[in-house]
């Protein structure tokens, strides 16, 4: 790895927006699709690499609830993708100590994705490496409202007032209660937007925007983007330095 990365200043939790299939798959005069299947490599770099350094937590946001807007073709396409890397990457994360879980309502994922999916989420579960989330019908919104509900279930179950639900009560709800706060975005494509990802765990994400599409996203920029976030000074909306 890069000897000017400074290893006591790692991101715990880092977060990527996979963009860009669809544009790199048209400068190639080919099908959005061949896009997807292509960023399959970038992810097996990126994932690799965050091991590699020790980052503790990598979520990648793989699909989206407004996905399903997407032309049928397309997104049984990436379903059936997604079952078959699954299943093609389990030996490798089983060898690599990664652990595979998930974010999102997934219970509304085709049958045969959700059950690729378990089983692999419960035979990585004893790994103890980096964790990778993959965040599947997923979005921010939909975070919120179902960590809201499930808020006001409990109140009402244990008799509580409204003003008695603080934020860490509610933070409880959220599909990523157990995992710290993303310290480092990643949006490839230059993309200026967070396109409704953990809309409330990223008060205080470092964002980082680069123009490489995400198929041809690879360690050195991972690096790169670590080391853009190390020059960063983190005030969470306090003045710590003239």
């Amino acid at each position: 790895m890069d000897k000017e990365l400074d290893k006591s200043n790692l991101p715990e939790h880092i977060a990527v927006i996979m963009d860009g299939n669809g544009r790199w798959a048209k400068k190639q005069g080919a099908a959005r699709v061949f896009g997807h299947k292509n960023a399959i490599k970038a992810v097996r770099d990126v994932v690799e690499g965050s091991a590699e350094l020790g980052i503790k937590h990598l979520s990648l946001y793989a699909f989206s609830t407004e996905n399903w807007a997407r032309p049928k073709k397309e997104v049984d396409a990436l379903m059936q993708l997604l079952v078959s890397t699954i299943k093609n990457e389990m030996k490798t994360l089983l060898k690599n100590n990664v652990r595979l879980t998930a974010i999102g309502d997934l219970k509304r994922l085709p049958e045969k994705c959700f059950k690729e999916l378990d089983y692999a989420i419960q035979h990585t579960a004893s790994n103890n490496g980096l964790n990778l989330i993959l965040a599947l019908n997923y979005s921010g919104k939909w975070d919120i409202m179902q960590a809201v509900q499930k808020s006001v279930e409990y109140a009402r179950e244990n008799n509580l007032d409204s003003e008695d639900i603080e934020s860490s009560l509610f933070e409880s709800f959220l599909s990523t209660s157990e995992v710290p706060d993303p310290e480092l975005l990643i949006r490839t494509s230059g993309e200026f937007r967070i396109s409704n990802f953990m809309l409330w765990q990223m008060a205080y994400t470092e964002i980082y925007i680069t123009e490489v599409l995400w198929p041809d996203f690879r360690k050195e920029h991972l690096i790169g983007a670590i080391k853009n976030y190390q020059q960063r000074e983190r005030r969470f909306g306090k003045v710590l330095s003239e």
